[in-house]
């Protein structure tokens, strides 16, 4: 099948939440692609929309917070059998409202040692590296 292009649906944005050392992670609903793994929470990024205010809609839209952006880390690329995107991570510390599951099944603060009982998207395994590696050695 060479030759075949899959799908880029863009650049889709996360956060990466954190409060007293630990992350916040949500659940995928019931019926939607990648069902029942756990991501940072975000969304796609509309043509001429800046990255931060895509950012702020979706995390208004589905967990009614705002956040105070503070690190954006490498934006990756990741294409799945069906369609590709460029995921675009940042480190955030909420600014307004508490975190409530507004379009995930649940929601999760978790440490690092947590992780091993957390299935993330593919697309997302090599931004909690990256996070990880940085919460190590912060710069």
């Amino acid at each position: 099948m060479a030759g075949i292009e899959l799908p880029h649906i863009g650049k889709v944005v996360c956060a990466i939440i954190e409060r007293g050392g630990l992350f916040l992670v949500a659940q995928r609903p019931e019926g939607k692609t990648m069902a029942s793994l756990w991501e940072f929470p975000g969304g796609k990024v509309q043509e001429n929309e800046p990255e931060e205010t895509a950012l702020q809609r979706e995390l208004r839209e589905e967990l009614g917070v705002n956040v105070t952006i503070m690190q954006r880390l490498t934006p990756r690329f990741h294409a799945y059998p069906d369609f590709s995107l460029t995921l675009i991570p940042f480190r955030c510390l909420l600014s307004e409202g508490e975190p409530r599951a507004l379009e995930h099944t649940a929601l999760r603060w978790i440490s690092p040692d947590d992780l091993p009982s957390c299935s993330f998207p593919a697309a997302d395994l090599p931004v909690l590296d990256e996070y990880l590696a940085s919460r190590r050695h912060p710069s």
